[in-house]
């Protein structure tokens, strides 16, 4: 079998109707849009949301609370998952990445305290937490502020 040899099973790919055609075709005269009337009309019909004048969806809706486009995204991890590296190892944000630890870097890293670390390591983050940098400290590594 070749590629130009290809072809859908007979009856996958029917024809598209094509309105307007004629009476005989089932869709002639109006098109299936009926007589007269707003969306009879090329171009007609109402905007997306608009409810006929009563007050829309989107518009009865209470809104509520507020989004700070200029906040950070911090992205944390406890000391616990780090047992995954050697001894020895520099551990970084992008090494994070590297090992699917993280999904992104965002505006930082930032080492949380949660679990034990039993390997000593040196760890390059954004901001530690005080119990981090205590455990780090305690396995004979390091906490490096990037």
């Amino acid at each position: 079998m070749k590629l130009h040899e290809l072809s859908p099973a007979p009856g996958a790919r029917p024809k598209p109707t094509r309105k307007g055609q004629g009476h005989g075709s089932g869709l002639g005269k109006t098109a299936g849009r009926g007589h007269k009337g707003q969306k009879s009309r090329s171009g007609g019909g109402v905007r997306p949301g608009f409810e006929g004048g009563q007050m829309p969806l989107q518009r009865r809706m209470p809104k509520r609370g507020f989004h700070n486009k200029f906040s950070k995204v911090i992205v944390a991890v406890n000391v616990a998952v780090l047992n995954r590296f050697e001894n020895g190892d520099t551990v970084t944000p992008e090494t994070l990445l590297g090992a699917r630890l993280i999904k992104k870097i965002g505006d930082g890293v930032k080492i949380l305290g949660g679990g034990n670390l039993e390997k000593s390591l040196t760890v390059c983050a954004q901001a530690f937490s005080k119990a981090a940098g205590e455990k780090i400290a305690a396995a004979g590594g390091k906490a490096e502020v990037i």
